[in-house]
C-alpha cells in the first residue's frame, strides 16, 4: 500500500499494490488517514491496524449546529469538561480514545465501546447534565464487565 500526500492541497491518495491480500486494508488505511486528519496522533490511529476489532468514528458538530461557532465552542467545552474530566471519564469508562479538534469529536475503540462513547457525547450535545452522563457511562461500564464475565463462564463450561 502507498500513500500519496499532496501537502499544498492536503489531498491523500491511497494505492493498493498487487500483494495486498485483503482489500479491506484500503478502508483501514482511509480510517487511519481520517483519524490523523481529525487530530489523533499516528500512534493512536495505528490502533486500527493492530486490532481488527477497533474502529474510527467521529461526530461532526457542524452537521448539528451549522456554522454557529458559539454553540460548537460550548459543546466542545462541555465534552472536555473541567480540567479535561469529562473527556478522561469517557475514555476510561469506554476504553476508547477521544480527540476534540476543530469542529469534530473523534473516537477510536472497539465497536460497542465507540457506540457507548458516541451516546455519551450525544447526551452532552443534547444538554444532559454531566452527572447524568457519568451515571450512564458507569452503568454501561458495568454492563460491559458483566458481558465479559458471562463470556468467561460460557468458555469454561
Amino acid at each position: 500500500m502507498q500513500l500519496h500526500i499532496e501537502s499544498s492541497a492536503g489531498g491523500v491518495t491511497i494505492v493498493l499494490n498487487e500483494k495486498a491480500s485483503d482489500p479491506s486494508t484500503l478502508f483501514t488505511a482511509k480510517d487511519i488517514v481520517s483519524a490523523i486528519a481529525r487530530g489523533f496522533s499516528p500512534e493512536h490511529a495505528f490502533r486500527l491496524i493492530r486490532n481488527d476489532e477497533e474502529i474510527f468514528d467521529y461526530v461532526d458538530l457542524r452537521s448539528i449546529f451549522g456554522r454557529s461557532d458559539s454553540d460548537i465552542r460550548r459543546v466542545k467545552g462541555r465534552a472536555i469538561g473541567s480540567n479535561g474530566k469529562t473527556r478522561k471519564l469517557i475514555e476510561e469508562l469506554t476504553e476508547t480514545s477521544l480527540v476534540i479538534y476543530g469542529h469534530t469529536i473523534g473516537i477510536i475503540g472497539a465497536y460497542n465501546h465507540v457506540e457507548i462513547a458516541r451516546n455519551a457525547i450525544q447526551m452532552i450535545i443534547n444538554g444532559s447534565q454531566h452527572s447524568t452522563v457519568y451515571k450512564f457511562l458507569q452503568r454501561k461500564r458495568s454492563d460491559l464487565k458483566k458481558q465479559k464475565l458471562d463470556l468467561w463462564k460460557t468458555i469454561k463450561e
